[in-house]
């Protein structure tokens, strides 16, 4: 006779398929018993290392196959199904499963199905056992989105068409309407097959309701109603794939104008132009009132897309041809128009409303009073067609730069004042995802301050708050065998917790080349030490706590603190000074005061604040195209960095290597967060711009994002704002993903509001990026269109004014140039700008043809030559 020994045995031999036959003859008390060794058995393999993956994969179906024939309620058998730590990524033994629950209650195994189906994460993978407990339960089949999910899957089998596949599923009709419901996508529907593929869904759908297997009218309702629900273009594919096969009749497009209406208004570029299209055969045909289409018409050219503004004036225009009493309801809307950045655009409004306005005063006045909206190139025609009202206003001010206030660096609060509050502070960075500087430093200058009053007292504070760190854990302490990262290798020194064993050579010896790496060896180089002081020599505070958020010490806060150390008979630690000097705003008038201390240290201060910090030297290449077995790397510019004699002889070892030469490199491999990286030099973000330049070109030339993150906070920093950091901005202006993009105009703001800004270097970096195209002038047009957006129209033009003359006189890729026009023409219309014509200018204007380029080449002269006049009437 089976015992329940035996089964447990079978289970840890992982014999699934014998299982069925072992357990059938079980009554329920021996079933309630083996449950109890089942579960023990369960929670030893969650337990086990991960040494044991082989025996967890071996024994887990069959565990999982035991478990459930041993439950007795449905709730707790569909637990036990839907448990992950039993499946492992495998399939479900459907077939055991389904032996060992035969003897159930049908309405217990429709339950057990219903569950099933409810568990978001499972449903899916489990729909094949869910649907055969539905047919033995006959009971309805549960449509989760899961088992949704899991339908579609498996209709798809590809060994016949799709249509044929689904033309006999007995649950066909209760799933088909879900396929509109779920929050995403159904996988399967979402496949990207051609029309004429057997497995593309939309033709199987269409197909089906022409055969009446479907109901084509809710399929219709389906398809429209997820369209209005919204989301990304790609997510609204298929339902529009589905809509286009099923080629609705013209009474089906009809009682949906609403939702077409509506479509037009949100929903992405493709889909508000499908049924823009619809729209236009339905005001073609007749069933679109004039309110209706004004409704329409009044969201479509509020969009930013040309090519939808566009198609909607056209229809507008035939309707007006056909029905030329609806002016009235139909012309106001072309105010929206008026506002269009596309200059372009507010011609064809306004050519369209001088075509229709006939002699109707009062939608003149209408038009006439949005006709401030319009670009100065259209007001002149706008005066002739709407008459003296649509002239505007005259602006006697001078013109005002709008600049972003620049960010000011805040104070760093001191240091905590009580044990508590340090400890406090520890545990919220050491279990924090990031850190700030100041969260950071003021923590550690806590620790310091604290171990060297009272170490036991900040030991016993200590101990609980960081109770779930490993290396406290007896079980888990030999693991920490290396140095501990940032504030838990002080809190370890604290509580006189030590590493288990030397680390691995290797984890010692290994260097990158990369800035991030030496940065990082500096950072911790600075932590070991004070570790080890709070062992031997605890020191009184730390001498390189910044006083400001950016990382920047002020120099005569450092000055009095080693007047301080001088005066307690300290010996200022190594690394810590050296990082108090690299962080030191650079003052000459401090230089006798730190003189004066009498110190090494104050001499070694005031001969830094004298020439020893003065940045690298910064040298401009163009590195020649590399090409590998990946693909090839074109010419780019990079910078290399020349030694920093100071640093290199005075230093500690560990810092060193941020004042050596250093050649750049094609490409930054190490990641590193921008604010602790400026930290480490705040006062030197011409050397940080040059480190960062290669992160800042890949995001230019390569998929790379978050190489930008750096020059928002660089702007932001202290130190000279030379050619590096300009050429890193210039780059990050051409970045290819529009958030990276963002953070370079945030910089060159930033930069202008603080009075660094060097318009001639800029567009000096900016010509000679475009002429290797690293930077593509699409691009370069978008960072500078929402610089100018910001109200900085002055310095947009500027910076335009400079790269210009090499795009319009040939001697740069000329592609994406009318989009720079656009915004130049622009600026220089809001700022007054009297400028000479840029090279080539005139020439370009004076083409042949209506191009962009040429239509708004003519724009910006034309805006030059009457502010000049203005000018010159001012002046007379």
């Amino acid at each position: 006779m089976t015992t329940p020994l035996d089964i447990l045995a079978a289970v840890r031999a992982g014999r699934t398929r014998r299982l069925p036959e072992l357990l059938k003859p079980l009554d329920r008390d021996l079933r309630r018993g083996l449950l109890a060794a089942v579960k023990e058995l369960r929670g030893e393999l969650r337990a086990a290392g991960w040494d044991r993956w082989q025996e967890r994969d071996l024994m887990s179906p069959a565990l999982l196959v035991a478990g459930a024939a041993c439950q007795t309620g449905a709730a707790a058998a569909a637990a036990w199904i839907g448990g992950r730590d039993m499946r492992r990524g495998r399939r479900l033994p459907e077939s055991a499963l389904l032996d060992v629950l035969a003897d159930r209650d049908p309405k217990w195994l429709g339950d057990l199905a219903h569950r099933l189906a409810a568990r978001p994460s499972t449903a899916q993978e489990d729909y094949g056992l869910i649907r055969a407990l539905v047919h033995r339960a006959d009971c309805p089949m549960p449509t989760t989105d899961g088992c949704v999910e899991g339908w579609a899957m498996t209709s798809q089998t590809f060994r016949a068409p799709l249509a044929d596949g689904l033309r006999g599923d007995p649950h066909l009709t209760a799933f088909v309407p879900r396929l509109f419901e779920t929050p995403e996508p159904v996988a399967a529907l979402a496949w990207q097959c051609e029309p004429d593929d057997p497995h593309h869904w939309p033709t199987a759908l269409a197909t089906l309701a022409g055969e009446g297997l479907l109901d084509r009218a809710a399929l219709l309702d389906g398809c429209t109603a997820r369209l209005l629900r919204g989301g990304t273009a790609l997510q609204l594919k298929p339902y529009r794939a589905v809509l286009e096969v099923l080629r609705p009749t013209e009474e089906e497009e009809r009682v949906r104008t609403a939702d077409w209406i509506a479509l037009t208004a949100d929903a992405p570029s493709a889909v508000a132009g499908y049924a823009q299209q619809v729209l236009t055969r339905l005001a073609a045909a007749g069933h679109v009132p004039a309110g209706r289409l004004a409704e329409m018409s009044a969201a479509v050219l509020f969009r930013p897309e040309k090519k939808l503004v566009r198609a909607q004036l056209v229809l507008l225009g035939r309707q007006l041809t056909r029905d030329p009493a609806a002016a009235p309801e139909l012309l106001p809307v072309l105010g929206e128009a008026f506002g269009h950045a596309d200059t372009d655009i507010q011609g064809r409004a306004l050519k369209l409303a001088a075509a229709h306005l006939g002699q109707d005063e009062d939608l003149r006045a209408e038009l006439a009073d949005r006709a401030h909206l319009l670009s100065p190139v259209h007001r002149a025609r706008a005066v002739e067609v709407l008459g003296a009202d649509a002239a505007p206003e005259e602006d006697t001010g001078p013109y005002r730069e709008l600049l972003p206030p620049p960010p000011l660096p805040m104070a760093l609060a001191p240091a905590p004042a009580t044990v508590a509050e340090t400890v406090e502070l520890v545990a919220a960075v050491v279990n924090s995802r990031t850190e700030t500087v100041e969260e950071y430093e003021r923590a550690l200058d806590g620790l310091v301050r604290h171990a060297h009053r009272d170490r036991a007292a900040l030991a016993a504070a200590l101990r609980p708050a960081l109770a779930d760190r490993y290396w406290l854990d007896p079980e888990h302490r030999h693991l920490y065998t290396g140095d501990l990262p940032g504030l838990e290798h002080v809190a370890a020194a604290v509580l006189d917790v030590g590493p288990a064993g030397p680390p691995p050579q290797a984890l010692v010896s290994w260097r990158s080349d990369c800035h991030h790496s030496d940065a990082a060896v500096a950072r911790h180089a600075r932590v070991a030490e004070i570790a080890r002081a709070v062992r031997t020599r605890p020191l009184p505070f730390l001498l390189a706590t910044p006083t400001v958020s950016t990382g920047t010490l002020d120099p005569r806060t450092l000055v009095a603190r080693l007047a301080e150390y001088a005066r307690l008979g300290e010996r200022p630690a190594p690394a810590d000074f050296a990082q108090a000097l690299l962080r030191v705003r650079r003052d000459a008038a401090v230089l006798p005061e730190a003189a004066a201390l009498g110190t090494p240290e104050g001499d070694r201060l005031a001969a830094w604040l004298g020439e020893g910090c003065r940045p690298a030297a910064v040298t401009r290449r163009t590195a020649p195209a590399e090409y590998h077995r990946y693909g090839a790397n074109p010419d780019r510019l990079v910078l290399d960095t020349g030694e920093r004699a100071t640093v290199v002889a005075e230093f500690p070892e560990e810092y060193r290597a941020l004042g050596r030469a250093r050649t750049a490199s094609g490409r930054c491999w190490d990641g590193g967060d921008a604010d602790t990286l400026i930290a480490l030099l705040p006062e030197d973000r011409e050397t940080l711009a040059a480190w960062s330049l290669a992160a800042v070109t890949s995001c230019a030339l390569d998929d790379e994002r978050g190489g930008t993150d750096v020059l928002p906070r660089l702007a932001a920093a202290g130190g000279p704002a030379g050619p590096a950091l300009h050429l890193a901005v210039a780059t990050g202006l051409g970045a290819r993903h529009a958030e990276n993009r963002l953070q370079a105009v945030d910089a060159l703001l930033t930069l202008a509001g603080r009075g660094e800004l060097d318009i001639e270097r800029l567009g000096a970096d900016l010509t000679e990026l475009v002429g290797l195209r690293t930077v593509k002038s699409s691009r370069l047009a978008d960072s500078l269109r929402t610089a100018a957006a910001t109200g900085a129209h002055a310095t947009t033009w500027a910076v335009l004014g400079a790269v210009l003359p090499a795009l319009l006189t040939g001697s740069a890729d000329p592609r994406g140039t009318g989009e720079l026009l656009e915004t130049a023409a622009e600026c220089a219309e809001q700022s007054g700008a009297a400028s000479p014509h840029p090279a080539g200018l005139a020439e370009t204007a004076t083409r042949p043809g209506r191009s962009r380029l040429v239509t708004q080449a003519a724009r910006l002269r034309d805006a030059l030559d009457r502010n000049q006049e203005a000018l010159a009437l001012a002046a007379g």
